[in-house]
């Protein structure tokens, strides 16, 4: 977008990684609704298309805002006019510092997660958000237990009575239909397995996309297809190494046989995890799937940057940070401008394509002292993902997210096939969870953003029989 903006100016962008990722397929699926891929690509691709732009590859090590300056891990110096932060955020771990557990955010630590699964015969997952969820559902042949601190699955995205459509798919036998890998991989040239040390967990990869774990194979050792054991309202107390856990002269539990844990396990296990439960399960790795970070390190010494709560650094509805000529985008910001009613920040891969294309358009109109509005992506929270297969449409505050108890919930559900749910507020629809192919989104979309009073319409909001779509058309 900068290069579109300012075809006669250098622009740089800095990266760590040797590939960029690209958004390609893109669809606009309604106003506010978009559907992308996001592919790993070579920086000379965009360096061919966009002659004004040069690729730096090399990490940031200091930045110096009162000189505008930018400092790179190989030891050059560059100045800037105009800069943005899109160092994205990294895996939050459990515990840093543990080589039992693995974070997983980008393509490196995937790959490094898929050669550990191949020889596990038990693996801890942590976590409640997207990646956890795929990840549960994507693995076979390797029991899971699964632990979340809330009382049901996939929190982030849904409530408890989506988490009950979705369980049933946790435990079916999956059919086995190979996808074909969207994303293609690149590796610098000499830079192949064998010369490759494993990614150091503060060495940062690129985010993974939407789509991450198609083509990975993810199999264990053991000849079954799903196990899954989630344990509910319980975090990680500790983590014990096994000669650490021999000592403790305590007892390890067994995969639970029809949901019942009783038995003591006789297998010696590389490492315990301990949940606040009281329970103590043995495996061979724990994963770390609890959400992420804003990657703010290498910005903050030295530079006043105003910081959010979330440890993001704070924007303004230009996606200015507090220093002067300093932008931010994506998972390092935290919005701090007084949003819509129905949009509120998450750390998605649409928010950030969004963030930045909108970070370069204030970027463009502040160099020519032009004023802009708030782009219209900001009116109204939506995604479309997908999970266990199904498509998975969240628009507005559609966890009824800061509405207090001044709300009210309809739901629809047809077991298998779609679950619809509304959040309603004086009459007024605030958000809503769409899975399955409902074909509602558009009309949603559009009685959130015009806010129109539905009250008269009553629980036929739902109804099956009527065609809600051309009703409203």
């Amino acid at each position: 977008k900068l290069a579109v903006e300012f075809p006669s100016e250098n622009i740089f962008l800095m990266t760590a990684s040797p590939v960029i990722k690209a958004i390609t397929n893109f669809k606009q699926v309604s106003k506010t609704l978009e559907e992308f891929d996001v592919e790993e690509q070579p920086s000379s691709l965009l360096e061919n298309r966009y002659p004004n732009i040069k690729v730096i590859q090399s990490g940031v090590k200091q930045l110096k805002s009162d000189e505008h300056k930018v400092f790179t891990e190989d030891g050059k110096e560059y100045k800037y006019e105009k800069l943005c932060l899109c160092a994205g955020a990294k895996p939050k771990l459990i515990f840093e510092g543990c080589p039992y557990v693995l974070g997983i955010r980008d393509t490196d630590s995937a790959q490094v997660f898929q050669k550990k699964l191949a020889q596990a015969e038990r693996i801890v997952v942590v976590g409640n958000g997207g990646i956890a969820l795929e990840l549960v559902y994507e693995i076979q042949g390797c029991e899971v237990i699964w632990a979340i601190k809330d009382k049901a699955i996939g929190n982030t995205f849904f409530d408890a009575g989506a988490a009950e459509f979705f369980i049933p798919k946790l435990t079916v036998e999956k059919q086995e239909t190979p996808i074909e890998c969207k994303r293609t991989k690149y590796t610098m040239e000499g830079s192949e397995e064998k010369d490759r040390p494993a990614a150091r967990s503060d060495k940062l990869g690129s985010a993974l996309g939407p789509d991450w774990h198609e083509g990975l194979h993810l199999k264990g050792t053991k000849e079954f297809s799903h196990k899954v054991h989630i344990e509910i309202l319980c975090e990680v107390k500790k983590i014990h190494l096994q000669q650490e856990f021999i000592q403790l002269q305590r007892t390890s539990l067994t995969f639970p046989k029809d949901e019942k844990n009783v038995e003591a396990d006789e297998v010696l296990w590389p490492v315990y995890v301990e949940l606040t439960n009281g329970k103590i399960y043995g495996c061979d790795f724990i994963v770390s799937a609890t959400g992420v970070v804003p990657n703010v390190e290498p910005f903050l010494d030295g530079n006043n940057f105003a910081v959010g709560e979330d440890g993001g650094l704070k924007v303004d509805k230009h996606m200015r940070t507090s220093l002067p000529d300093i932008y931010a985008a994506g998972d390092i910001c935290t919005a701090s401008w007084e949003p819509s009613p129905v949009w509120h920040q998450m750390r998605l891969w649409t928010q950030a394509r969004q963030m930045g294309w909108y970070a370069a358009k204030c970027m463009a109109a502040d160099t020519v002292g032009e004023s802009i509005d708030l782009d219209f992506s900001f009116e109204l929270f939506a995604h479309v993902t997908k999970f266990f297969n199904y498509k998975v449409v969240v628009l507005g505050k559609y966890n009824a997210q800061g509405l207090g108890l001044d709300h009210e919930l309809m739901l629809r559900c047809t077991k298998g096939q779609e679950y619809v749910k509304v959040v309603m507020q004086n009459g007024r629809m605030m958000g809503a969870v769409l899975i399955g192919e409902t074909d509602l989104e558009e009309t949603f979309e559009n009685l959130i953003l015009n806010q129109m009073d539905l009250s008269a319409y009553g629980e036929d909001l739902l109804n099956p029989d009527i065609d809600i779509e051309d009703y409203f058309d």
